[in-house]
Order: C-alpha cells, then structure tokens, then sequence
C-alpha cells in the first residue's frame, strides 16, 4: 500500500489545517495555490504580482516534492475576471517555453475571497519521464 505524503514549502500555508499538496507514490495533486507574497503572507497587490507568486509557489511545491515543472500534467486556474488572461499567459510562457512540452490547462472564471485574482490547482508525475 502507498503512503501518502503532504508537501509543505515555506512561506504560503493555508488557513485551514491542510498540505499545499499531497503525494501517494509518484502522483502530486495540490490543495488550492494563490498569489500570497511569502515574505509578508498578504495577498500581493493586483493580478500581474498575484500571477508572479502563484507560478512561484507552484515551481516551489512540484520541486519540495523532488520534482520540477517538467513533471506537471495539468493547470486548473480560477479567475476573477477570465477575459485578463495576459498576466496569466506571460507566466505561463516564462514557465511553460516550449509549445511542444506544456501541461494541459483550463480557466475558469469564479467568485474570490477578499483580494485574490487568480488561484490554481495542479497534478504533476513527479519523476515521469517521456520516451519516444
């Protein structure tokens, strides 16, 4: 039987007693991932700093999990507004370069608490690796 492993990293917990991920063998799924400036724990100012530290936090929860971005399979991104994807794209193209290697990725638009813009959620293989 596989045990399951929470992921922490510093700098961005959630309010409730819950991991920012969690792992059973290679298999990473996140609890909901924002744009909380890990320096002061309050949410960054706008969409574009909300953007920066979400993506930031993501590359930080796929590596404490002995991954890399590499290894995730899908995005799931809640928005405020989903027609302002330009923050989210920019991010996404510094993480996500290649056109021929990026994970699969849905928005959709919702309700936010207090000041957040933009959150996700993402599963990732860690260690996987594609042959051909």
């Amino acid at each position: 039987m596989k045990q399951r492993r929470s992921i922490h990293i510093p700098g961005f917990r959630h309010r409730n007693p819950i991991p920012n991920a969690a792992m059973i063998g290679n298999v990473l799924m996140s609890g909901v991932i924002n744009g909380v400036d890990p320096a002061t724990g309050a949410v960054a100012a706008g969409l574009e700093e909300q953007c920066r530290f979400m993506f930031s936090h993501v590359r930080a929860i796929v590596e404490a999990a002995g991954g890399s971005t590499g290894d995730i399979l899908k995005m799931t991104v809640w928005m405020r507004d989903r027609s302002d994807r330009d923050a989210l794209n920019r991010e996404w193209l510094l993480m996500f370069p290649d056109e021929t290697s990026r994970p699969a990725r849905h928005t959709f638009q919702g309700e936010m608490d207090g000041l957040i813009e933009i959150q996700c959620d993402i599963t990732a293989i860690i260690g996987a690796r594609v042959s051909g």
